[in-house]
C-alpha cells in the first residue's frame, strides 16, 4: 500500500472532563483538520481523544487542544 494512501489512526490522553467542552474540542478539530473522524472517550480513565484521517500531524493536534487550556499527548500502547 502507498504510503500516501495509508489511513492514520493517533489515540491521546487529556484531561477533558466535559461533554460540552469535548463536542467544542471535536468541532475546532474538524474545522482545521484533514480528518475523517474525531472522537472522545471519557470514561476512560485517560479521556481519550482518537483521530482518524488520511493526513494530519499529531504534534499540530496537540498543540490545538493545548491552546484551549487542555492536557493532550500521545497516548503510549
Amino acid at each position: 500500500m502507498d504510503k500516501a494512501m495509508m489511513r492514520m489512526v493517533e489515540v491521546f490522553k487529556t484531561n477533558v472532563q466535559e461533554v460540552a467542552i469535548s463536542t467544542m474540542l471535536i468541532q475546532k478539530l474538524l474545522d482545521r483538520f484533514k480528518a475523517d473522524k474525531i472522537s472522545f472517550d471519557l470514561e476512560d480513565c485517560d479521556k481519550v481523544l482518537r483521530v482518524e484521517g488520511d493526513n494530519f500531524s499529531p504534534d499540530e493536534i496537540i498543540e490545538s487542544v493545548n491552546s484551549f487550556g487542555y492536557n493532550c499527548e500521545i497516548l503510549a500502547y
